[in-house]
Formats: C-alpha cells, sequence, structure tokens
C-alpha cells in the first residue's frame, strides 16, 4: 500500500462516529508507553479519535509533570491528568521522566500533588459523555482499572463503577497477559500482570459481562520491534523531541523496543479496519502466579463471552508497524 493512500484510511473516520479514548497508562519504566501516548495525540489530530484524558497507574513523583509536557509539545496543554494515590500500586523508577524538568519542554503541572485523583478523573470523564461512546486504553498495572470497578456513586454520577462502565464505556482495549508462545516459554508472566496481580484479577473476574475487551498479549508486541532507525532519522524536524530523547534514554540507538502498547490504542481506536485476528470470544482468568489463560464456554463450561485475544499474521504484523510508525513519528499539530 501507497504511504500517501494508507495515512489517509488511516485519518479517514468521516463516515464513522469518531472513538472517545481515555489512556490509562503506567507510564514509568519501559518507553512504549510515551509512543503510546504519542499516537494517541496523532489520531486525535488526524479526527481519527476525541482524545479525553489520561490517567497514570504507577506511582512516581515525575509522571503528571512528564505527561503534562509530552501533552503540552503535542498542543493539548489542558488535557486532564489523573494519577494513583493508591498506597498498594507499585513504585517505580524511571530513566526518561527527569525530561520533565527540562527547559526543551515547558509545560504547567509540576507535581503530583497538583493533579486530579485518578478514579475520580475517570468517573468525571465517564459520566459527561454519551453512554455507549468511550473506548479505555489500558497499558500498565490494572490499578486504576479494579479502583474504577470498585468506586461508589458520587457527585459526577449516582452508578457505581460496573454501573457507569456498563453505561458509558464502548470497550477496554488492554495490554496484558500473554497467549501464545513467547519470550522462549509457553508460560510467560507478564509484567502489567506480576506486577499488580491483584488488580488484574479484579479486571478479569469483575468487568462487566456486557463491555467486551480486548487483550493484547505479550507475544503481540514482541512480534512488532520499533525500527531503531526511524528514532535516528525521523524526529530531526525539531531540534529537540521528547519522544526521541526518551527512547534514546531508555533503549539507546540501536535497540528494537516492542511495541506492546502501542498495540492497544490501534486496536481501540480501529476496532473494525482487521489490523488483528480476533479470537472467539471466551474469558480470562488470572492465576495467582500472574498467568493468563483463557476458559472457552462451552456445554459444560457456562462463561460470559467478554474477552477477546488479539492475533496476528504475517501481513498484519507488517501493516501494524507502518501504522504504529507512521502514527509516532508525525509532527504535533500546534
Amino acid at each position: 500500500m501507497r504511504p500517501l493512500v494508507f495515512l489517509m484510511l488511516l485519518g479517514a473516520s468521516a463516515l464513522a462516529e469518531k472513538p472517545r479514548i481515555i489512556f490509562d497508562t503506567d507510564i514509568t519504566g519501559d518507553v512504549d508507553d510515551v509512543l503510546a501516548l504519542t499516537m494517541c495525540h496523532t489520531l486525535a489530530d488526524r479526527g481519527a479519535c476525541e482524545f479525553l484524558g489520561v490517567t497514570i497507574s504507577k506511582d512516581n513523583p515525575l509522571t503528571a509533570s512528564f505527561v503534562d509536557a509530552q501533552n503540552t509539545f503535542y498542543g493539548r496543554p489542558d488535557l486532564p491528568i489523573g494519577v494513583t494515590r493508591d498506597p498498594t500500586a507499585q513504585k517505580r523508577e524511571s530513566k526518561y521522566l527527569k525530561l520533565a524538568d527540562s527547559p526543551d519542554y515547558p509545560h504547567n503541572l509540576k507535581k503530583n500533588e497538583d493533579a486530579r485523583e485518578a478514579v475520580d478523573l475517570l468517573r468525571e470523564l465517564l459520566a459527561k459523555q454519551p453512554d455507549g461512546s468511550v473506548s479505555i486504553i489500558s497499558v500498565g498495572i490494572a490499578s486504576n482499572m479494579a479502583n474504577l470497578l470498585k468506586s461508589k456513586a458520587d457527585a459526577h454520577s449516582p452508578l457505581d463503577g460496573p454501573a457507569l462502565i456498563r453505561q458509558k464505556v464502548k470497550m477496554l482495549s488492554i495490554m496484558a497477559g500473554a497467549f501464545a508462545f513467547c519470550n522462549n516459554t509457553n508460560y510467560h508472566l507478564e509484567a502489567n500482570v506480576i506486577n499488580g496481580i491483584g488488580f488484574m484479577q479484579t479486571v478479569a473476574n469483575d468487568w462487566p459481562d456486557e463491555v467486551p475487551v480486548y487483550w493484547s498479549g505479550y507475544e503481540i508486541g514482541e512480534a512488532l520491534p520499533f525500527p531503531s532507525d526511524s528514532i535516528a532519522l525521523d524526529f530531526g524536524y525539531m531540534p529537540h523531541h521528547i519522544v526521541k530523547e526518551a527512547y534514546l534514554l531508555h533503549s539507546g540507538p540501536l535497540h528494537r523496543r516492542p511495541c506492546w502498547d502501542e498495540s492497544s490504542v490501534l486496536q481501540a481506536v480501529f476496532p473494525e479496519r482487521g489490523f488483528f485476528g480476533i479470537s472467539a470470544a471466551g474469558r480470562v482468568k488470572v492465576g495467582d502466579d500472574g498467568f493468563t489463560r483463557v476458559v472457552t464456554p462451552g456445554p459444560s463450561v457456562k462463561v460470559a463471552r467478554r474477552d477477546h485475544i488479539l492475533t496476528l499474521t504475517s501481513v498484519q504484523k507488517a501493516r501494524m508497524l507502518e501504522a504504529i510508525v507512521q502514527t509516532t513519528v508525525q509532527p504535533p499539530k500546534k
């Protein structure tokens, strides 16, 4: 497919209602969160989605500041940001969040204490949207999703968490687990699960049956290595680029970082484009050790048909990687 035609297809959403997306991220350790957040901005710039806000699920004092710096860099300085204040959420160091202190990336939100609490922000954003219109992209530990499920009626909505999700959410697109041979094993314990097993069990067990969940496992990102040549060559349109600098601080100039989180963004924004294969519906179970498996409904097995696993063919891999690169390297729309 020619690049121009491909880009036109990515941005051509006039005939369909735009997804309204919330990006829930554990942006601290890995850099794929940074690239996935960039894709949210780029796709919103193209008119493919409406970007409602960002919530952060891990604890680091620079998370809100960095996200605000990146949002400002991409022309959305007022995009709402919520941070977890759950004392049991994982605390995590970072190689790149220090860019929040760089004079090259001005922004207003300087500390987490000045950001919204994540679940309160999630409830407000959901309550304000039309019914069945919000796609949540969750690409980290599931602390915010679990606590949203446990939330009670408040000033934003008279509904508790499950009822609010049932009313407002169209889908959950989540990067978590492993559902095929990957990382040289058939029993991979994926980081987003094992860094908060109880949170992920709550989501797997209690997410409303009526709202589909699309799981992008470790094997998907592992098959989509972001090209190091793109980092070297495609961000030179600005003297300082927050994405390039974050990537280099995390991975260096030669590493081809797997695109785990980016896959969940494309599924949420373009669920009908065939970027992925979609498994038959079943139910994901999270073991006490963090291992994920799918239970398939049958005559002797009664489980709700809520969960779908993403798969990739070789043709889809090439198409997916091109989509990820093109929606990451696009210059900010100022």
